[in-house]
C-alpha cells in the first residue's frame, strides 16, 4: 500500500544547459514562458501526471517580468470585485499557505496598513473597508492614530489613520518560482532555455514550436510568455489583446532600515494609481515602490535619476528616519499589462490553445490559482487528467530569507560578504537540477552580490567559484 505521507527530495537530476537539446518526443504540454506563471503551471500539470515542457527565451528562468515585483504576499482585500484576478489571488495566496513548508518557502508575516495622511483620504477608509469584506476579507478594522503610533513608532506624525490587513505579507519572489520549477522537474518535466519560439505550427492535432533549441512537438500549448505574450499569441492566431508594458522603478535602503518598520504601509489609492508601498523585504532591507510607467520597454528597464530622488523622498515622509539610512540598490521592474482590467485566461478549444495573460504585479501571489484555472480549463476542453495521481513530490530550496537559518550560520567560506553568501551556495546554484548560468540567475539563487557593495568587492571571488562550479562534473 502506498504511504500517505508526502515523500520528500532534495535534488533531482540535474540538467545541462551546455549540451544542445535534441527534441524528438512529444510532449501533452508546452508552456511557453518561464515566470512565475509558467512555471506554476509547468507543476500543476506535471504533478498531474501529464507530460509537460516548457520553453523560455532567456537564459534563465524568472527574465522578464517576475525577476523584479515588491514580493507582497497580496490578500485581494482591494482588488476589483467578482474579477477572475480576485478569484485566483486567493486561491494562489491559499495554496501558497498549504505548501510552503513542503517546499522550504519563507513567510514574514507583517500585515499591512492603508495608511490615510489627509482628511480626503482619511474619509476613504470606510469604502476601501468596504470593498475589503465584500472581497471575503473581512479580518481587516480601522486603527486609529494612537493606535498606529504605538504599532509604528517611527511613522511620521501626519498620519491620521488607517485600515489594518492583518494578511497581507511579505515573500521571497525568487525561490517560489524556482520552487515550482524544480517540483515540475521531479515530475518528469523538462525546462529549455535560451529557446525563444519563433513560429508555429499545427498539424492535425500536434503543434510543431520551431525555437532556437530546435523544434518542439506538443498536442496543448499554453501562452505564459508574459511581456511577449501577445508576440506568441500571434503565432497561432490574431491576437486579442496588446501587451502595454508599465515600469516600475524602486529604492532599496540599506538593512538597519528594517528596524523601522514592521507593517507593509500602502497608500489610499486615487482614481489613476494606487501609489507607492513602503515594506520590508524578506532578505532584511526596506524597500519603496514601485512607480507605475507606460513604457515601450520589454526587457531591462531602466530607472532614472528625478523619479528615484522622489520615491526616496516619499519614503522619509513616511518615515523620517530614513534620512540617517543610505539606499543599496535601486532597479525597475515591468508588469505585463494589457488594454483589459482582467486577467485574460481563457481555452481556444478548436486551436489546442490556453492563452494566460494580461497578468501584473499581483502574479506572484495568484500563480498558484492561474495554474489550478489552468488545469481546470485542459480537463474541461481537452481530456481529463489522470484519477489516479501519485504522492508529490516534495523538493525543498535552500532559504534565503534573513528572519531564518541561513547557510553560513553552520559555517563554510563566506564570499559575498555584504550578503553573507557561502562558497558552498555559489556551487550549489550552479549544480542545481535547474543550474544557474548567468549571474543574474545566480544572484536570484543565492543573494550574491545584491548587497551594500554591489559585488564591487565580491565579483571578482564569486564569479571565479561559479564558473568552476558550473562547468564541473555533477
Amino acid at each position: 500500500m502506498r504511504s500517505l505521507q508526502p515523500q520528500t527530495q532534495t535534488s533531482t537530476t540535474r540538467q545541462n544547459p551546455f549540451k544542445p537539446l535534441t527534441m524528438t518526443e512529444r510532449f501533452d504540454i508546452a508552456v511557453i514562458g518561464c515566470g512565475v506563471v509558467g512555471l506554476a503551471i509547468l507543476r500543476r500539470l506535471s504533478i498531474s501526471g501529464l507530460k509537460c515542457v516548457a520553453l523560455e527565451k532567456g537564459a534563465d528562468i524568472l527574465s522578464g517580468a517576475s525577476k523584479g515585483n515588491s514580493a507582497l504576499l497580496h490578500t485581494g482585500f482591494d482588488a476589483p470585485p467578482k474579477s477572475l484576478e480576485l478569484q485566483l489571488m486567493q486561491t494562489g495566496y491559499a495554496e501558497y499557505l498549504d505548501i510552503r513548508h513542503k517546499l522550504n518557502l519563507p513567510l514574514l508575516e507583517t500585515s499591512a496598513i492603508v495608511v490615510a495622511w489627509s482628511d480626503e483620504e482619511l474619509a476613504k477608509l470606510d469604502a476601501i473597508e468596504a470593498k475589503a469584506i465584500a472581497n471575503g476579507v473581512k479580518d481587516v478594522r480601522r486603527v486609529s492614530k494612537t493606535e498606529m503610533r504605538i504599532r509604528e513608532p517611527y511613522l511620521a506624525k501626519a498620519a491620521l489613520g488607517g485600515l489594518l490587513v492583518p494578511g497581507e505579507h511579505v515573500i521571497d519572489p525568487w525561490s517560489a518560482p524556482l520552487a515550482y520549477a524544480h517540483q515540475a522537474l521531479a515530475h518528469g518535466a523538462k525546462i529549455i532555455r535560451n529557446a525563444e519560439v519563433m513560429a508555429a505550427k499545427r498539424t492535425n492535432d500536434t503543434w510543431h514550436l520551431s525555437s532556437a533549441q530546435g523544434t518542439i512537438q506538443a498536442h496543448i500549448v499554453i501562452n505564459a510568455a508574459g511581456l511577449y505574450g501577445d508576440h506568441v499569441e500571434a503565432l497561432a492566431h490574431e491576437a486579442q489583446f496588446t501587451i502595454k508594458p508599465r515600469k516600475g522603478q524602486f529604492v532599496v535602503f540599506d538593512k538597519p532600515a528594517s528596524k523601522l518598520l514592521r507593517a507593509i504601509l500602502l497608500p489610499v489609492p486615487t482614481e489613476r494609481t494606487k501609489g507607492v508601498v513602503l515594506f520590508r523585504t524578506i532578505f532584511g532591507n526596506l524597500a519603496i515602490g514601485p512607480t507605475a510607467e507606460e513604457t515601450d520597454e520589454r526587457e531591462n528597464p531602466k530607472t532614472d535619476t528625478a523619479t528615484l530622488e522622489k520615491l526616496k523622498a516619499r519614503a522619509t515622509q513616511m518615515l523620517p528616519a530614513l534620512e540617517s539610512v543610505d539606499v543599496t540598490a535601486i532597479y525597475a521592474g515591468l508588469r505585463s499589462a494589457t488594454e483589459y482590467s482582467d486577467y485574460i485566461i481563457e481555452a481556444h478549444k478548436n486551436e489546442n490553445w490556453i492563452t494566460v495573460a494580461g497578468i501584473r504585479s499581483t502574479g506572484l501571489t495568484a500563480a498558484l490559482g492561474i495554474a489550478q484555472h489552468v488545469a481546470k480549463l485542459y480537463a474541461k476542453h481537452f481530456g481529463k487528467l489522470p484519477k489516479k495521481l501519485p504522492q508529490p513530490i516534495w523538493t525543498h530550496v535552500p532559504n534565503l530569507a534573513e528572519h531564518l537559518i541561513r547557510p553560513y550560520m553552520k559555517g563554510g567560506e563566506i564570499l559575498c560578504h555584504c550578503e553573507w553568501v557561502t562558497r558552498s551556495e555559489i556551487e550549489a546554484a550552479a549544480q542545481d537540477p535547474l543550474p544557474a548560468t548567468e549571474l543574474g540567475g545566480l544572484k536570484r539563487r543565492t543573494r550574491a552580490m545584491l548587497g551594500r557593495c554591489q559585488g564591487f568587492y565580491c565579483a571578482a571571488h564569486v564569479t571565479a567559484a561559479f564558473e568552476k562550479a558550473k562547468h564541473a562534473t555533477p
